[in-house]
């Protein structure tokens, strides 16, 4: 797989598209039988991490999608490997540690999310 260089600089204008994404999460149950809410993608990335170790090649301390589960919610709603969140339900992505991220994407049953796509700059 050809890894991605996102060559972006924090406070500079990045072109690409802000894609709005309305993610709805589903029930399921874990193995011990509790109820939770999933939606079916992973994320890597946060201020907290070094993004230079990334195996994805990421060039800065933005949160990254980079799992996205076949026919999860994450899918349905249009969610693609390497989208950059920039925002969750009002709250800025952009300057977040990884955990704070982890936590705020699952205490919401619903996600509005807004993520840049590289190479997508128009619709």
């Amino acid at each position: 797989m050809a890894k991605m260089a996102f060559q972006h600089q924090a406070g500079t204008a990045m072109e690409c598209l802000s894609i709005p994404i309305t993610l709805h999460k589903e029930q399921d149950y874990d193995q011990e039988g509790r109820e939770i809410l999933k939606c079916g993608f992973k994320i890597g990335g946060g201020i907290d991490q070094d993004y230079k170790k990334s195996p994805q090649g990421y060039t800065d301390y933005g949160i990254y999608v980079t799992e996205v589960h076949e026919g999860s919610p994450a899918a349905r709603a249009g969610l693609r490997i390497h989208d950059k969140i920039l925002q969750c339900n009002g709250y800025d992505f952009t300057m977040v540690t990884h955990k704070k991220a982890v936590s705020y994407i699952r205490k919401n049953p619903i996600l509005n999310m807004l993520v840049a796509r590289k190479g997508v700059t128009s619709t």
